[in-house]
């Protein structure tokens, strides 16, 4: 594996970054990288220079651009008059972006989270009922790590539990990169109809959930728009389940491959808070969403990037930065990981942070308590680790206990 090899490079069977990033960090940490389709890109992989480049008002987030990196699979859902696609607010830049994300902020903060917290934990025991009851070997990633945020982010968007299958299943394919682009296109754009119609449903009924008062946010303001709407409802369904779902089943495969790790965690428990943190920032699943495109040249770490050139703040490279953590590819539950970029950095942190962490948390926190003994059934397949989405995933993980 070397630069001139197509990326997205892929990963280790442990689950830790490509081994090209140490090299790339250390020699050449600011470099020029080509996509599968030959469109070049620059990837910076140091913690300080990944951080100015996530707060540079120089970089923009605008997915429209012509030299912004291709990291999704396809385009978004185009509206029935084939007007151009109208964008989500991650691909927004201030002041646009600023305005929005007000809007929609206060239903992800921190204190409203906490107060959804009990609800979390009923989810979660609820599926762990599920998961005991199955005969084992259980594939944890099918029956408690894909399920549990796809309830808990369509109960929070208020979508009716016959859709959530269905729903759950296109999300997914949306962000698949091993679909054909044929089935991926029409997978966006059945869902792109549903969350239309619950955009709709929500508007009627005047509904008091977190799409209901958005929606009502909007429409005070005389500022609603559908197409927007569903937009945004879209992105938060996907993303919202599909990141977290990635982190419960590699979190747990990561420390039930260290037998020390779990056996430590089933003793103190209090220690679930600072694991979640220290997992977030070995795995750093979401490393090739930071793709942004410069609006004029910049340097970075001495490279003059030119204007109008794709980057990706590289943040699984930062966040085993031995600069800042050290011995980074060590997994350290008692490390203080809280200076990791997994959720971004600067105006396009990750909305959805607080519940993700609290998803996590309890997930590990209930398996500890009530499955002490949980362990690998099987070898987690080599073949499966480079992922089934934009984010790094896993596609089985069987489980005794």
């Amino acid at each position: 594996m070397t630069p001139m090899d197509p990326f997205p490079w892929p990963r280790a069977a442990t689950g830790s970054p490509p081994s090209l990033y140490t090299t790339l960090r250390a020699e050449t940490p600011v470099v020029r990288a080509t996509f599968a389709s030959g469109q070049p890109v620059w990837l910076v992989t140091r913690h300080d220079d990944v951080r100015r480049v996530l707060s540079d008002s120089r970089v923009s987030s605008e997915h429209s651009h012509p030299s912004f990196p291709p990291v999704f699979p396809v385009r978004r859902h185009r509206a029935a008059d084939d007007a151009p696609p109208k964008l989500t607010y991650s691909g927004m830049d201030p002041p646009e972006h600023t305005h929005h994300r007000r809007r929609v902020a206060n239903e992800f903060g921190s204190r409203r989270i906490a107060q959804f917290r009990s609800r979390v934990e009923q989810i979660v025991d609820d599926w762990i009922d599920a998961f005991e009851a199955e005969p084992q070997p259980v594939d944890l990633v099918a029956v408690l790590a894909d399920p549990v945020p796809a309830a808990v982010i369509s109960e929070l968007l208020g979508v009716p539990e016959a859709d959530r299958p269905v729903v759950q299943r296109l999300s997914r394919l949306v962000l698949s990169h091993r679909g054909q682009p044929e089935e991926i296109e029409v997978a966006s754009g059945r869902l792109h109809q549903l969350v239309s119609d619950l955009v709709g449903a929500k508007r009627e009924a005047h509904a008091d959930d977190v799409l209901g008062r958005l929606v009502a946010r909007y429409e005070a303001h005389d500022e609603f728009d559908q197409e927007q709407m569903v937009q945004l409802a879209g992105a938060l369904l996907t993303a919202g389940h599909e990141t977290t779902s990635s982190m419960i089943s590699l979190g747990v495969v990561t420390l039930l491959e260290r037998p020390d790790v779990w056996g430590e965690l089933v003793g103190d428990r209090t220690l679930v808070g600072a694991t979640v943190d220290e997992l977030l920032r070995y795995l750093s699943i979401a490393d090739v969403v930071t793709a942004r495109v410069t609006l004029a040249d910049i340097d970075i770490g001495g490279v003059t990037i030119p204007a109008g050139e794709g980057i990706i703040a590289l943040t699984a490279a930062a966040n085993h930065d031995p600069e800042v953590f050290r011995r980074p590819e060590v997994l350290d539950i008692h490390r203080n990981s809280r200076g990791h970029l997994a959720f971004g950095h600067g105006v396009h942190r990750c909305l959805g942070q607080h519940l993700a962490r609290v998803e996590i948390e309890v997930v590990l926190d209930r398996l500890l308590a009530r499955l002490p003994g949980l362990h690998l059934a099987a070898p987690v397949p080599a073949a499966r680790w480079p992922g089934r989405t934009v984010f790094h995933a896993v596609d089985e993980v069987l489980v005794a206990w």
